[in-house]
């Protein structure tokens, strides 16, 4: 039996350890350029050898996304970079743009190529097209039900792997290709630069009557066609499997580490679950309650059982749901002191209530009793991005544990 891969996203080498840690059997990176991410953290290119080096340490793979669509000036330096990624290990590129597929294939011809899912693959000649082309994996577009996926599964050859997106956020356009956000701010989505208009909230003015503003608003005779609600799967790992999927893909290269340890730990333990009892295998609802401890948005299954209805859209607000504030990343821990080295990422105090997220076993209550600075002195509090601070934990704490602090509970 085959469990699909489960890939997560790294913005940056610390996101990528923290997605190895919590059970990524796989990461996408992208360089500072052609990754459809401009306003992530991205990689330099001694980050990405020491990225490839950690995850291969760990047996898993990484894969790099070349995947805007090209224009002539971004051939520029491509060929070197392509084999500085074949130097590297790297074990695939992710390509939407012929140019780039043939530029790969002539440059690194051992390079195994996927492809990107803003190619728009939606049918199984297309998959077979693009196969007979070198292409080893499709990422799957999001606009495919799990029925067409199973076509495409039985009618393309089983060398072919498909992957698809199984959590994140959604494109209101067939997965980037949208101008609103050239149009609006300048800013091309299709090279990496969504500003995300498509969630802004708008107003109509009568041409005859300037200045005053109506609001768009929903009603049954309306049609509401921004805003999408975030794809969750947690709950139909069996059925994803059933269709032939290779892969599990968690979108958010620009979400933070806190966000890829909740996510990936939840498809972890349910994919692990199915492999011991597949036949027994029970979706656990706790798994849903714990990726909702991450900055969200409400949840849909999107297109895999049919076309999204209206329910598929938010309708009163595009913010995130953040129900928890992640406070500390564990750098270390101290068995014979019971000591742990935390780094700050929200402020905290003493007599916080905390639950530690950990890469192995259950997440754990505690509250804060003391807090010491780096040089053993008593602090109250930690206030300051990225401080260092000491706190006295009881339980022995693996590197990548985190602390969050319910919000309201300050």
């Amino acid at each position: 039996m085959k469990i699909p891969e489960l890939l997560a996203p790294a913005g940056d080498l610390e996101k990528l350890k923290v997605a190895v840690a919590y059970g990524a059997d796989a990461v996408y990176i992208g360089g500072k350029r052609l990754s459809l991410r401009a306003s992530a953290g991205n990689f330099e290119l001694d980050e990405m050898r020491e990225g490839v080096e950690y995850v291969h340490r760990y047996g898993r793979r990484v894969y790099v996304a070349l995947n805007i669509f090209a224009h002539n000036q971004d051939f520029e330096g491509v060929e070197d970079y392509v084999r500085f990624l074949e130097d590297i290990g790297v074990d695939a590129v992710i390509v939407s743009d012929p140019g780039m597929l043939s530029l790969v294939k002539e440059v690194a011809p051992d390079m195994e190529i996927h492809l990107s899912t803003q190619a728009n693959t939606t049918n199984w000649r297309s998959a077979a097209f693009w196969h007979s082309q070198g292409v080893k994996r499709i990422i799957m577009a999001r606009e495919l039900s799990l029925d067409e996926i199973k076509e495409i599964r039985d009618k393309t050859p089983p060398t072919l792997e498909l992957e698809v997106f199984v959590h994140g956020a959604m494109c209101i356009s067939y997965s980037g290709r949208c101008l609103l956000s050239n149009y609006l701010t300048g800013r091309y989505s299709n090279r990496g630069e969504c500003a995300h208009p498509c969630r802004w909230k708008y107003y109509l003015m009568e041409e005859k009557r300037p200045g005053e503003y109506l609001p768009v608003m929903e009603d049954e005779r309306g049609a509401y066609i921004l805003n999408s609600k975030d794809l969750c799967m947690l709950g139909h790992i069996r059925e994803l499997i059933s269709a032939g999927v290779d892969g599990f893909k968690i979108e958010g290269r620009m979400k933070s580490s806190y966000y890829v340890a909740v996510t990936v730990k939840a498809y972890r333990q349910e994919l692990d679950r199915y492999r011991k009892d597949p036949q027994g295998y029970r979706f656990d609802p706790r798994a849903l309650e714990e990726v909702k401890k991450a900055s969200h948005r409400p949840f849909t299954t999107g297109f895999y059982f049919g076309v999204p209805t209206s329910d598929a859209q938010e309708y009163t607000s595009s913010q995130y749901i953040r129900q928890y504030d992640f406070v500390g990343l564990v750098l270390d821990y101290d068995q014979q002191k019971s000591m742990a080295l935390v780094e700050q990422r929200n402020p905290f105090k003493k007599g916080d209530e905390v639950e530690i997220l950990r890469p192995h076993g259950d997440t754990l209550s505690y509250a804060i009793d003391e807090i010491f600075d780096v040089d053993g002195q008593h602090i109250d509090s930690a206030p300051h991005p990225q401080q260092k601070v000491y706190i006295p934990i009881p339980y022995c704490l693996e590197r990548y544990s985190m602390l969050r602090r319910k919000r309201g509970h300050m």
